[in-house]
């Protein structure tokens, strides 16, 4: 699984205008799943996320974590960050996980942050999405497993 984090102070996703998803400070997490991806990334990334210490804390310094200030999350599946584009002009996607593999896994990520005490909102698997974030610091991480 491989996770593209970006702390943001605000999020909004949107399907054919209608707001899905949104919230104020909090981390949008465009998740991609691997053919061979399952629980044990999973929990793994869920718990690196929800803990992992990217909001300052009153000296300024990045040592909070999402749990630790309250924060939201938006888990929005991406299968492009399996793209591979070593080869011509065309990205090709054969590494990331069909349909059938990611759509649950992708959901089974967002139920393990909830679990973790993160309120989680999600995106819409398969549908064209006008994903729009005030990315804050800009702090953007790339996570895998």
């Amino acid at each position: 699984m491989r996770i593209l984090l970006q702390r943001v102070s605000q999020a909004r996703v949107s399907v054919d205008d209608r707001v899905i998803a949104e919230i104020g400070p909090g981390l949008m997490l465009l998740v991609g799943v691997g053919p061979t991806d399952g629980e044990d990334q999973a929990r793994y990334l869920a718990n690196k996320v929800a803990n992992l210490r990217i909001f300052e804390d009153q000296d300024g310094k990045m040592n909070r974590s999402l749990r630790e200030v309250g924060g939201s999350a938006i888990v929005v599946s991406q299968f492009t960050l399996y793209a591979d584009t070593r080869k011509g002009r065309r990205p090709s996607f054969t590494d990331s996980a069909p349909p059938s593999i990611a759509e649950p896994l992708v959901e089974r990520f967002a139920v393990l942050l909830e679990e973790l005490g993160v309120p989680t909102q999600r995106g819409e698997f398969g549908a064209h999405m006008l994903v729009e974030i005030a990315n804050d610091g800009p702090v953007t991480i790339f996570l895998e497993r």
